[in-house]
């Protein structure tokens, strides 16, 4: 797993220090604080993703679509930036919202951008990623 400055600003974007922001959810199992939206669920998956933290993107994966196992390591993608560019629902009265975003990275010397429409739900009163909503597509 790659670490991540506690007082860097976190890779999500949002303007936050990593341990203000996302770092509080991705040690939610110590401290019981999960993302409390659908939008705040997927920003802290990117970043997740940026850490290469499989043990995250597995719990925070609902159950019907998750895979087995993850294997982040020695992909060579390097993450650098996320954009969100639509929400629907997923709000704190929500139990289902998506997020559109748009993720950039280089990896093997190419810049690559992954467009995706994700859907999450909310069950237990914890957000989890179903998977691609509407499609998803890379440059």
């Amino acid at each position: 797993m790659r670490e991540v400055d506690a007082q860097a600003p976190c890779p999500c974007g949002w303007g936050e220090p990593y341990a203000a922001c996302c770092g509080r959810y991705h040690a939610g199992e110590l401290t019981g604080e999960h993302a409390p939206t659908a939008e705040a669920l997927m920003r802290s998956r990117y970043s997740a993703f940026v850490r290469e933290d499989e043990p995250y993107l597995l719990r925070t994966w609902d159950p019907a679509t998750r895979p087995a196992a993850l294997d982040l390591t020695g992909s060579g993608t390097r993450w650098r930036r996320l954009l969100v560019l639509a929400t629907t629902a997923g709000g704190p009265f929500d139990d289902t919202g998506t997020v559109e975003f748009e993720a950039h990275a280089r990896a093997g010397g190419r810049r690559d951008v992954q467009h995706e429409v994700s859907a999450f739900r909310r069950a237990g009163g914890r957000w989890f990623y179903t998977g691609p909503a509407g499609g998803v597509s890379g440059d």
